[in-house]
């Protein structure tokens, strides 16, 4: 075994041999991490190769590079080829490979994007979730159409995991297209009511990483999450009960409030009853107390310090001590927040003193953050435990922590009298420490004690005085020249001589000594100007030729305030009053005092400096807000009773839900009843179940093809009157284009149109607003989608001034507003028009409805059958259209027509429910056509559906618009299958 083994040595396991005869290394599992000497050549060649048990050989080996920290880009190409490979476990490691190099080869990547969208749609959830994952890996614009789609499809999922992995995918494709945040908090708002343990954390990341200020989205599903809480997985509890801290400071009352000594406000103030959520979420987080994970403790420590009443936050202490046996760096953590509750909180720790004793193996952050914990508890009874465990750290080799045990010392002084004089003299008795620093430190924190007595402690001014020849740190020098000039009525005999030396090494000593020196010559010349005014001139003649300017400056300012001359003003006067003022003692406060104020285990917290996307904790409000928004309504209530589908939570955003009417509703189409023959229609006739049944059926033989017959859909509740707005219209002119048999024809408008929510009366307080798209042309912009909206007041109030006001449109959009309404009586129902141009995009308008009191934040978003109008023309035409998209602009899915949808009534009846198309004649029996065109652009929309053997079918849609034929499809694909 020389230095250069052989790479396929015997000793490293069993050869195989391929077709070409070259030799492949069989490594036992387990060795993949041993050193290796094979080159890249070899694993492209077993990649290359025909059989998946060399393929999964050498993504094995590679995936284990990866982990040593190897690079394997240059593999990129090798690897991608495979990810269409059949053999599952290969399929995993390639895109285990993808996932780690999307992001750099992105070029490649887009390369083998249509296999990625291929991956999203695989039996196996992991293929499907780590498709998303690659997917999202590769950030380039150009992409993001699609992202959206499979962030949507993957939403929806069967698996929990790859719902998961959607909501991992949200913050990705928000960083890199700021401009989807509507349509991703659509997708949140959906996982955020999933009812799985599995994706409660990573859509609550998402939520606060997009749209943290979104709180509304938060409150139908706070119950759940509360209830969740304890089986999420540990980092998810950590996000979760981060953002219910914040929730919780915005929606509940203080338990903490200060009682005002006022009888006024006595009488005012109701008594405090705590909101039973808000015990939820106290009782449901005490638990997680006992996790093994610090960071979960962490977090609900932090929340029992901003949010529980103040008798019940000590139960966190046992907790936080507990994490001080874990790593130093969760010590370090735990320590930076027990500092800063140890201020406001100081008994709860009490009891736990020793625990913060510190060890000689502690690294110094550590030391010091338990010196400052030590200190904050410090009391009348403690404080001789604490300065018996001070004077054994001052003998410590670890020079900065003995500087902050002094300080220490210093700061116990100031906050319990009784004890300043012993902290004094043992402060004083360390000034004939051997070692420099420590007296250095002793000389500065002295200073700060003696600015409270110096009348009493004139003899210790005299010992520090003699230290001037010792100490040669400049912070020392100078606070013992400053404690000299500031009482040097005190030490009269040894002020000047201290100055006479200080004037011999004046050039010598460092900035900060240099100015003390100044200050202490003016002082003197101000009360002793006998024996030191020579001494002030030479000093400030020195000073006025220095090197540092400030130095310079000061000299010029103290000569012309001290020595009065001709030119000196009026400030002269007041020199002594200037230098020799009566100064306040400065005030030792703990470096956490403030801290509070950032959300306790957070960045913020930790530097002490608001990090990026740092979220403030909000003030407690003064009155509680409605608690009623939390409730969530009973799924399967009966239709018509206004309860939501789909997510089991009320939203003002817009939640789709279908027209929910009577059993019988006008405008249902039932392909089981046979119409009778058509009748004439008066105009003044009101339209009756029978009109629309009669239409509904009605046979168009081959000279009479497609009338623009037009049915508006009534709300539930909405007045039948044949007003011009809501009233049906028939008008149009009939193509005679001749078809080979009579074939049965339906008007677009008669698909089942959807209302949906804009308002609901709980988030609308008594106001309730649906809307319906009517596929009416709107009057005055044939660019604009006419939006019929009902107002409706179910209060007992008068609601005054409804109107539009501030929309918040993407570029391109624009948005025509409905007439203000006056008043609204209670009970009453409004019905209004307004037109919206959606620029061919299915993005949401946004805007405020307004009343006279209230502002209530809704949105529009249109299903994408919506922003087109029908187009009528012949065959010919169609098919001469349809042959100028292709390639890109055409899209193709195979489906299985369920049985109730395989007559030409119930497919024409599903594909006109799905969008705004006309029907275009068609010479086969088993194909359907229907034509379209965008409202904003015009492009053309041609769906062709051609029936196969049994229950087959195969939908083909041409646009150029990619967008808009890929979501197309995917809505009637669904239509057909309901």
């Amino acid at each position: 075994h020389g230095c250069h083994p052989q790479p396929w040595s015997g000793r490293l396991g069993a050869e195989k041999k391929t077709k070409n005869g070259s030799k492949w290394l069989k490594m036992e599992n387990g060795n993949f991490f041993a050193p290796v000497w094979y080159r890249h050549d070899d694993l492209k060649e077993m990649l290359d190769s025909n059989k998946d048990s060399l393929k999964l050989e050498a993504m094995k080996r590679i995936v284990a590079m990866i982990a040593r920290g190897k690079n394997a880009s240059d593999l990129f190409p090798a690897v991608v080829k495979n990810v269409a490979c059949k053999n599952i476990e290969v399929k995993k490691l390639v895109y285990v490979y993808l996932v780690r190099y999307a992001e750099e080869q992105q070029d490649l990547a887009l390369l083998s994007i249509s296999t990625f969208q291929r991956g999203l749609k695989d039996p196996n959830q992991l293929i499907r979730a780590s498709a998303l994952r690659v997917l999202s890996s590769i950030r380039v614009p150009i992409i993001v159409p699609i992202m959206m789609l499979a962030i949507k499809e993957a939403a929806s999922d069967m698996s929990p995991y790859v719902r998961k992995t959607a909501a991992h995918a949200i913050p990705k494709l928000y960083s890199l297209d700021s401009d989807q945040k509507d349509q991703l908090i659509e997708v949140i708002e959906k996982l955020l009511a999933d009812k799985t343990t599995l994706v409660a954390g990573s859509v609550v990341m998402a939520f606060e990483e997009v749209c943290p200020e979104r709180i509304d989205l938060i409150h139908k599903n706070y119950r759940k999450l509360c209830n969740l809480l304890i089986d999420v997985e540990e980092w998810g509890q950590v996000v979760i009960i981060n953002m219910l801290t914040r929730y919780a400071r915005t929606q509940f009352l203080s338990p903490n409030q200060n009682v005002s000594a006022e009888a006024a406000s006595l009488a005012k103030r109701k008594p405090y009853v705590m909101d039973p959520d808000h015990r939820l979420l106290l009782r449901n987080t005490k638990p997680l107390l006992q996790s093994r994970n610090a960071a979960v403790v962490m977090a609900v420590a932090q929340l029992y310090f901003h949010l529980a009443p103040k008798a019940e936050v000590g139960v966190i202490a046992k907790a936080l001590v507990r994490l001080l046996r874990s790593h130093r760096s969760v010590q370090y953590v735990v320590l930076q927040n027990v500092a800063t509750m140890s201020i406001k909180r100081r008994g709860m720790f009490e009891p736990y003193l020793k625990s913060f004793y510190i060890r000689s193996t502690d690294p110094t952050q550590i030391k010091i953050l338990k010196l400052e914990v030590l200190t904050n508890l410090a009391n009348e009874t403690n404080i001789s435990t604490i300065l018996r465990e001070f004077q054994t750290y001052i003998r410590s080799m670890d020079k900065d922590f003995v500087a902050a045990t002094i300080q220490a010392i210093g700061r116990c002084a100031t906050n319990i009298g009784k004890v300043r004089d012993t902290c004094l003299n043992g402060l004083v008795q360390l000034l004939s420490n051997r070692d420099e620093l420590v007296v250095a430190e002793s000389v500065v924190v002295i200073k700060k004690l003696l600015q409270m007595q110096p009348a009493q402690h004139s003899e210790i001014i005299k010992h520090m005085a003699k230290l001037t020849d010792n100490i040669q740190v400049p912070m020392a020098r100078a606070s013992i020249l400053w404690l000299i000039g500031e009482y040097c009525e005190h030490v009269p005999k040894i002020a000047p001589d201290v100055l006479r030396k200080m004037a011999k090494s004046f050039t010598n000593e460092e900035d900060i000594v240099k100015l003390q020196v100044i200050n202490l010559a003016a002082k003197l010349y101000l009360t002793n100007s006998k024996q030191s005014k020579l001494l002030t001139q030479y000093v400030l003649n020195l000073a006025k030729y220095d090197q540092n300017y400030d130095i310079r400056d000061r000299a010029r300012f103290i000569r012309q305030l001290i020595v009065p001359t001709e030119k000196s003003g009026a400030l002269n006067k007041y020199a002594k009053k200037l230098f020799l003022a009566q100064k306040p003692a400065p005030i030792l406060e703990s470096s956490f005092k403030d801290r509070d104020h950032f959300q306790l285990g957070s960045l913020s917290h930790l530097l002490n400096a608001k990090a990026v996307g740092y979220q403030e904790l909000p003030d407690w409000p003064d009155e509680a807000p409605d608690p009623s928004v939390r409730n969530v309504e009973v799924r399967g209530a009966p239709q018509g009773a206004g309860c939501m589908g789909g997510q089991g939570g009320v939203s003002s955003q817009g939640l789709q839900r279908a027209s929910e009417g009577s059993s019988v509703n006008p405008f249902s189409l039932n392909p089981a009843v046979t119409p009778p023959p058509p009748q004439p229609i008066p105009s003044s006739s009101i339209i009756s179940t029978s009109l629309v049944t009669d239409l509904e059926g009605l046979t168009l033989t081959d000279t009479s093809l497609t009338p623009a017959v037009s049915v508006p859909h009534a709300l539930p509740g909405m007045s039948r009157d044949p007003c011009p707005s809501w009233g049906l219209q028939v008008g149009g002119s009939a193509s005679h284009t001749p078809a080979p048999r009579p074939r049965q024809l339906l008007s677009p408008a008669f698909g089942a149109v959807r209302t949906y929510e804009l308002l609901h009366r709980m988030a609308g307080e008594g106001l309730s607003v649906e809307y319906c798209f009517s596929r009416r042309p709107f009057p005055g912009d044939p660019h604009m989608v006419a939006v019929h909206i009902q107002i409706s007041n179910n209060t007992d109030a008068e609601v005054k001034s409804l109107r539009v006001s501030e929309p918040k449109l993407l570029s391109g959009m624009r948005i025509q507003e409905f007439p203000e309404i006056e008043r609204l009586a209670p009970g009453d129902t409004a019905n209004v028009v307004m037109g919206i141009d959606f620029c061919d995009s299915t993005q949401a308008a946004n805007f405020q409805l307004c009343t006279h009191t209230r502002h209530f934040y809704v949105s529009i978003q249109p299903p994408v059958g919506e922003l087109m109008a029908p187009v009528f023309m012949s065959e010919n035409e169609f098919k001469k259209e349809q042959g100028k998209l292709t390639g890109m602009s055409e899209i193709t899915e195979k489906l299985t027509l369920p049985e109730k949808c395989r007559s030409d009534h119930a497919i024409v009846q599903q594909v006109t429910s799905a969008a705004n198309v006309g029907r275009v004649p068609c010479g086969a029996d088993n194909e359907y056509r229907f034509a379209a065109k965008t409202m904003t652009s015009g492009s053309l929309v041609l769906i062709t559906l051609e029936q196969r053997e049994g229950a087959v079918a195969q939908l083909t849609v041409n646009s150029e618009k990619m967008v808009i034929g890929t979501m197309l499809v995917k809505d009637i694909i669904q239509a057909l299958a309901q």
